[in-house]
């Protein structure tokens, strides 16, 4: 998101509330010495504690950190992001399906899990670059403000034939899919034995 009309306004102040900001995160994350900072310098003030909120919860993170998985793959004992900020009761649906998968000689694992705002809309921007508009791209993407991933309610499952028979049998585990175009999207919609709701066409509803 652009701010070029308000920073070229502000052109005269920004090196200075710039510095200021950079060299208080600096002091804080290295030195420890925030607690030091002026209170009343309102203004930098926000701004340190914007930047230490988004360090703590990895909301402004786009790599590992934001719930990118490496290579693609992992499994629900894997130390990531992307596994560690689930929701607890899809975790604990998605290991008792994955068990009885495996007994059934099927291997599934998770491909995405939780991730932070600023990774989906990474996402999402990569997909208005791909398909050539917002509107195309919201089929397959959704926003940060809406997509599940972020909550940590949604994981997408591969390979394929993990995926169907999830679909299968994911109800017996409350787990649904939830896009039509989206055969790897699953949430827990509903209680273990019940049904999932229908169908929707798209992450763009």
């Amino acid at each position: 998101m652009t701010r070029h009309e308000l920073a070229h306004a502000r052109s005269g102040r920004r090196p200075t509330a710039f510095l200021l900001v950079t060299a208080a995160v600096l002091l804080a994350a290295v030195f420890g010495v925030y607690p030091l900072l002026d209170r009343g310098d309102a203004p930098v003030v926000r701004a340190v504690d914007q930047v230490l909120d988004q360090a703590r919860s990895g909301s402004g993170s786009t790599g590992v950190a934001g719930g990118d998985i490496p290579d693609g793959v992992a499994t629900l004992d894997d130390d990531l992001p992307a596994i560690t900020n689930l929701d607890a009761d899809l975790t604990a649906a998605v290991r008792e399906a994955a068990a009885d998968a495996a007994d059934d000689g099927i291997d599934f694992w998770v491909t995405s899990g939780w991730r932070s705002p600023a990774y989906q809309q990474r996402l999402l921007d990569q997909a208005v670059r791909r398909y050539g508009s917002l509107e195309v791209a919201r089929e397959r993407v959704s926003t940060p403000e809406l997509s599940e991933h972020v909550s940590g309610k949604a994981v997408d499952i591969g390979p394929t034939e993990g995926a169907y028979w999830l679909i299968q049998h994911g109800a017996e585990y409350g787990l649904c899919q939830v896009y039509s175009n989206e055969i790897w999207h699953f949430e827990l919609l509903t209680q273990p034995g019940g049904t999932c709701p229908a169908l929707l066409e798209n992450a763009g509803g």
